[in-house]
């Protein structure tokens, strides 16, 4: 009888779990990190062709996990119940984030400001904008939506900007929105939106610091960018991340 060949991936599941357990997912490729995903998804069967299929046609990881429920579907081996649970990893994921941060948090720089308003736009498909409200000794108050999607009407978001201040009582402030194309650098309509909003902001005793805008792990600052005439940039962070 021809001796039974053993399949190079036999109990490999076993070993990813039990590496992630003793040293977490530091060096490891985009494609193991989606298999260790994966493997709890699709419980038989080898899911490492799946998990390079899917970096091959969306990228990365961050793009894995960004595609449209749909687009996952239409790779052989993703059904609806294992494209959701890729869904569920950056929810979670923005959800965890904005409960690390909170009321009472005191923010006096970009980053600090950054890392509290991270979790509002982790992942966002749409253009979002935030308001984060501070008092005079720079203590969190809260973070209010302003609006979702292209807003042409400047006057509803000033509207919503100082409304929200007001209910807060802030006296500081910083404003940030994503761009969704992929560029992280303040256009022309981002300064202008700052230079309307602080100057509306000003009669009533509340400061915009800055506007902070967002592209994926970036983050820009545009107080900086205009003040130098050059990108003022930071790269993000998160939890698992070095």
């Amino acid at each position: 009888m021809p001796e039974k060949k053993i399949s190079i991936h036999t109990g490999h599941r076993k070993r990813l779990k039990e590496e992630f357990r003793t040293r977490g997912i530091e060096g490891w490729t985009d494609h193991k990190v989606l298999e260790l995903i994966l493997g709890f998804g699709i419980p038989q069967g080898d899911v490492n062709p799946l998990a390079h299929e899917l970096i091959d046609r969306f990228g990365s990881l961050s793009g894995a996990l960004d595609a449209l429920p749909e687009e996952l579907m239409k790779v052989k081996g993703m059904g609806e119940h294992s494209a959701t649970m890729l869904k569920l990893f950056p929810a979670v994921l923005g959800r965890y984030l904005e409960g690390r941060t909170g009321p009472g948090q005191i923010v006096h720089t970009v980053q600090e400001a950054g890392h509290v308003l991270a979790p509002y736009l982790y992942g966002a498909r749409n253009e979002m904008a935030y308001i984060l409200c501070l008092d005079a000794k720079a203590k969190v108050l809260g973070v209010r939506r302003i609006s979702e999607g292209n807003n042409s009407n400047s006057s509803v978001a000033i509207r919503r900007v100082a409304e929200e201040c007001l209910a807060l009582r802030a006296s500081l402030c910083y404003l940030a929105h994503n761009h969704v194309s992929g560029v992280a650098l303040p256009s022309p309509e981002d300064m202008n939106t700052t230079a309307v909003i602080r100057s509306a902001l000003d009669p009533l005793g509340v400061r915009l610091v800055d506007h902070l805008v967002f592209v994926d792990g970036d983050l820009v600052s545009t107080r900086e960018t205009a003040a130098s005439g050059k990108k003022g940039g930071y790269r993000m962070v998160y939890p698992g991340q070095q």
